[in-house]
This record gives structure tokens, C-alpha cells and sequence, in this order.
């Protein structure tokens, strides 16, 4: 059984195809969406979901989030007294969603389609598919996000041409994508993209905002917010964020010190405030329908995938942009993890599917380092030279004529990068290739770059000098950032040694988090009737009496809920 997982910065899901259709598979507290968090308990076990976003606010050394926007770095976060790799942590996310997979299918899952931000770069990738690795899952395949999106809105089902556009915001990471279906291909035109642009960007800027216009920063002065404060503010203007997607006003209201402080923000102030986010939505689109020579009146379809892409804000800026409304009929924080769940179908070649051929391009530009001539005698290295340009259909084989520009030049070098700046300083660089010519005069060697990438990313760089026919190969599947197969072993069998909380405990756990947090926000007689029937839900718990502690916990979370809205007050 293969299963379908959107990885996601905020969120992450997980999906099976199973009779017929693709289902989203709910965790162990009967949830769609587990929060990307993970965090260490006080005794040492691993807290994965919502029990670890609640303790961003109460334990904040350790809990974390939005790793998902370093992979493929060599980032470090400690937790307690444990450090882990961003790979690491998305890997305990995906143990979670695995065993949420199994535990509704009935039996064990060892491959999964993950689904990557489309302008993912090949250390991302790389480091994704680690995380797979280290989860106990087999990834023969990474799903780009917008072409998931497309799978789940059945645009493949078509039966004629279609030309659509993907626009796929997420929690940490922007996307778009240009697709032409015609007679069962599915192509992608043309990819954009930023990696570090999504809802989160959006929270920001209400919380900057929030400082200088409640008063909060007058009445702080040169003092600063404890974490645990920050995250609690955070979390207040996610609130308001997702309230301005069903109103047109929110009141956004933070407790420090025995002062309340409140901001009312309505949508059109919210669209002031984040037009230097909204215009960096623009670019990628613009960069994308220019790469796939494509007008907006040509497209049939504008779809929007992505929790973000709910904010009307966005709405409107998409509509003004295409001249037309998106297509918006699947909850688009379910889109992405039921467009893997239909590969998934498409790779055990279910009945129920037609065969779809799908093409997809290369994200970024790949080259080497030159020398480029300035005048005579007069040479200056350092210059990029694409031979594979970004959103090149793979799998792709594109070749390059260098020549020497020394007298008796011994050695050729080859460098190889990806990106799309004019120098490789500012591109990054991905391997080296260093062999012996024959000593000459300038410009009597030459030698053929070939560049070939496959739908896997790998790519290979093979040089054939002409005047010699030597042939020499670089396979690129290491990055600076990025595990070894080595160092994959050996965190695997350090991971398994992590304690783990129960599935069938964590219920339970998240309530208590859940309560930890509330009761920090909470003062007086409200705080310290929490802390009574905390107590009690904790006595029952010991009894391990599962009936007596399911009634406990609905009490407790009713108690909570009352709280929340100040009813108990």
C-alpha cells in the first residue's frame, strides 16, 4: 500500500486511495491537520501534533515549529538536551502520519508519495526524501505541491485541452505552476516560487503591526516579551487572521502585566499592511506565465491550493489578476494530500484511474563557472553559464562547447551550480569535476558539457574532451546541508531509540497541553478553578480506567472551552 503525505510548514496531512477515491485519513484526536511540531515532554518523550504546538506557548525551549522552511540547511534545534536536523524532525512528522495511516488502513505502510514545494531546490529534495527514509517509509517519489493540487481538483479527467494555473500558498511556502493537459499528458509548463512566503509572513505582519498600534511597544519600552508572551501574541494573531476570513472586522487582544491591550483590524487595513507580501505573490506568477509564454486570457482554470489562499486578501488579489474567481470547490488544506493520495492510485495502477502521463520541468537553472573575456589578454571568472535553464521539461539532456584560455593548461575544472545570477556567488553550488588535458595553446582544447536530469533530480554532468574523446562523469546526489547515506543509518537507529508518546495516550496528552497553555493565559478564581479540575482529570488518569478517563477528558475540555470564552469567569 503506497500512501499519499503533504509535508506541510504549518500543517501536514496524510491520504489513501481505497475503493475508488481518495480519503484524508484522520490522527489519533480524529483530525484532518496534525500541526508540524514537535516537542520533548518532561520526561523525555517525543510529542509530535497538536500536544507540541500547545507547548510552543507554555515550554517554548522545547517545542518547535516551520522547520520545514530550513531543510536542506544544516540547521540545528535543540530540544531539552537533544539536537535534531530540520530532516529529523519532519521525519518524526511522517512516523506520525504513518502510524495514523496504518492504523486506519489495518496494516503496515512502508512507501509514500511526499509531496515538495514545486521551487524545492535538489538539496530540499534531497533532504526530503531523508526525512522519508528515516520515518521507515520507501520515497521513490516526490509529487511537486501545485501538480498534487491538479490531480485532486480531477483535472486530469478532462477530455479536452486544458490550460490551467496552480496557485499554492501555504503556511511557509509559495508556489505556482502553469499545467496544459491534452489526450492524457499532464504538463507542466512553467514553475515559480518562494520558499519563504506563506500565512506565517501574514501572522508577522499583524503582530508588528499589533506593537505599535494597541500601545503594547509604548508600554514595553526597551523591554522585550518573554517567549512563552510572543508565542501567546502569535498564536492571537493567527486567530485574527483566520476570524478576517469570516468577517469583515477582528478585535485582537493581548493580557501582559494585568493591562489589556486590543487592536480592531478589518480587512482592507490588513491588505495595507501586507502589499509588500502581496506584491511578492505577484512575482513568481509574472516570472511563470512569462517562462510559459502564456497569457492569462489563455488559461481555462485558475485553482488555488494551500490554507493561505483562504484569507480574502488573496482571493481578491487572484481574481484581480486573472480577470476570472478560482476554482476553489476542494478545502485547499486538503487538496495537495489528495492529489498524492491519487498518484498513489496512478502508481499501483488502480482500476478506477485512467493512466495520466505527467511531465514536470526543472525548477532552477544548472551551469557551471566560466571565464568570461573583457578585453584583450583580459579574462574574469566566476561567470554562470545555464546549460539546463529552469522549467526545462525532465527528463532533459541539454550540452555546452567550453575551450581553454590559458597557453599549456594542464588541468580542466568544472564547477557546477544551480540558480539564476549572472556570477555563481550568488547561485549555489552543487559539485566539482577536475580531470588532466594536454597541455596546448589556448583555445585548441575543447570539451562537450553535457548536463542530463532526470524526474528523480539527479543530475549527471559528463565532459568529453574532442581532441582526446575522454569521457568524465559527476553524479551529483550529495549537497553541503544535506544527510549522507552514512550519517542517514546511523540517526536512523538513534531515532528509534526516542521514546515516542503512545498513539492511543494522545489524546489525553494534547488535553493536558491544551490546559497548561490555558491556564497561563488565565488569572484569578478562572485560573485556579482550571487547576482544580486539572488535578482531577490527572487522579483519574491514574487510575487507568480508559471509560473513567474518556468522561474525565470531555469534562476537562468542556471546562476549557467555557474558559476560553470567558464563561467561568
Amino acid at each position: 500500500m503506497i500512501i499519499g503525505i503533504d509535508l506541510g510548514t504549518t500543517n501536514s496531512l496524510v491520504a489513501a486511495w481505497r475503493d475508488g477515491k481518495a480519503h484524508i485519513i484522520p490522527n489519533a484526536l480524529g483530525e484532518f491537520l496534525t500541526p508540524s511540531c514537535v516537542g520533548i515532554d518532561d520526561d523525555g518523550t517525543v510529542l509530535v501534533g497538536a500536544a507540541a504546538r500547545a507547548r510552543l506557548q507554555t515550554h517554548p525551549d522545547q517545542s518547535t515549529s516551520l522547520f520545514k522552511r530550513y531543510m536542506g540547511s544544516e540547521r540545528i534545534t535543540r530540544l531539552g538536551r537533544q539536537d535534531f536536523r530540520p530532516e529529523e524532525l519532519s521525519s518524526l512528522v511522517l512516523r506520525a502520519l504513518k502510524e495514523d495511516a496504518e492504523a486506519w488502513l489495518g496494516h503496515k505502510v512502508d512507501e509514500a508519495i511526499i509531496t515538495v514545494p514545486a521551487y524545492f531546490s535538489d538539496a530540499q529534495r534531497k533532504a526530503t526524501r531523508a526525512a522519508g527514509q528515516l520515518a521507515g517509509l520507501r520515497v521513490e517519489r516526490l509529487l511537486n505541491e501545485p501538480t498534487a493540487a491538479a490531480l485532486a481538483y480531477g483535472i486530469q479527467d478532462s477530455q479536452q485541452e486544458t490550460k490551467f494555473l496552480v496557485f499554492d500558498l501555504g503556511g511557509g511556502t509559495f508556489d505556482v505552476s502553469i499545467l496544459d493537459l491534452f489526450e492524457g499528458v499532464m504538463e507542466v509548463r512553467a514553475s515559480a516560487g518562494d520558499n519563504f512566503l506563506g500565512g506565517e509572513d501574514f501572522v508577522e505582519i499583524i503582530v508588528r503591526a499589533f506593537y505599535d498600534r494597541s500601545g503594547l511597544a509604548r508600554a514595553l519600552g526597551s523591554a522585550t516579551l518573554a517567549r512563552t508572551q510572543t508565542q501567546r501574541l502569535r498564536d492571537e494573531a493567527e486567530r485574527v487572521k483566520r476570524a478576517l476570513s469570516e468577517t469583515a472586522r477582528a478585535r485582537m487582544v493581548f493580557q501582559h502585566e494585568g493591562q489589556e491591550f486590543g487592536w480592531d483590524l478589518d480587512e482592507d487595513t490588513l491588505a495595507q499592511l501586507c502589499e509588500p507580501l502581496l506584491a511578492r505573490l505577484r512575482k513568481p506568477v509574472d516570472r511563470a506565465m512569462r517562462d510559459a509564454t502564456i497569457k492569462a486570457s489563455e488559461l481555462d482554470a485558475v485553482v488555488l491550493a494551500g490554507g493561505a489562499t483562504r484569507m480574502p486578501i488573496v482571493r481578491k488579489l487572484v481574481s484581480r489578476m486573472f480577470g476570472r474567481f478560482p476554482n476553489v470547490h476542494l478545502d485547499p488544506d486538503h487538496a495537495i494530500a489528495l492529489g498524492a493520495a491519487v498518484q498513489a492510485g496512478l502508481k499501483m495502477r488502480d482500476a478506477a484511474l485512467d493512466e495520466v502521463v505527467m511531465t514536470d520541468v526543472a525548477p532552477y537553472s544548472l551551469g557551471i563557472s566560466i571565464s568570461r573575456q573583457l578585453g584583450p589578454n583580459n579574462y574574469e571568472g566566476g561567470h554562470y553559464l545555464p546549460i539546463i535553464e529552469r522549467n526545462a521539461t525532465v527528463p532533459v539532456s541539454r550540452v555546452q562547447n567550453i575551450t581553454t584560455i590559458t597557453d599549456g593548461q594542464r588541468q580542466l575544472r568544472v564547477l557546477v551550480y544551480q540558480g539564476e545570477a549572472r556570477l555563481v556567488k550568488d547561485n549555489v553550488y552543487l559539485g566539482a569535476l577536475e580531470f588532466p588535458i594536454p597541455p596546448k595553446k589556448a583555445g585548441e582544447i575543447s570539451a562537450d558539457v553535457r548536463f542530463t536530469y532526470d524526474v528523480s533530480g539527479v543530475l549527471e554532468a559528463e565532459i568529453t574532451v574532442e581532441q582526446t574523446g575522454e569521457k568524465h562523469k559527476l553524479v551529483v546526489t550529495e549537497n553541503a546541508g544535506v544527510m549522507t547515506p552514512e550519517q542517514v543509518e546511523q540517526r536512523l537507529a538513534e531515532l528509534a531509540e526516542l521514546k515516542i508518546h503512545p498513539r492511543d495516550q494522545i489524546e489525553n496528552r494534547t488535553v493536558m497541553a491544551e490546559a497548561d497553555r490555558l491556564y497561563q493565559e488565565l488569572l484569578g478564581e478562572a485560573r485556579q478553578y482550571l487547576a482544580h479540575q486539572i488535578t482531577a482529570f490527572q487522579a483519574v488518569l491514574d487510575r487507568q480506567d480508559q471509560h473513567a478517563a474518556r468522561r474525565a477528558r470531555e469534562a476537562l475540555q468542556q471546562v476549557m472551552r467555557e474558559l476560553d470564552r470567558g464563561g467561568l469567569e
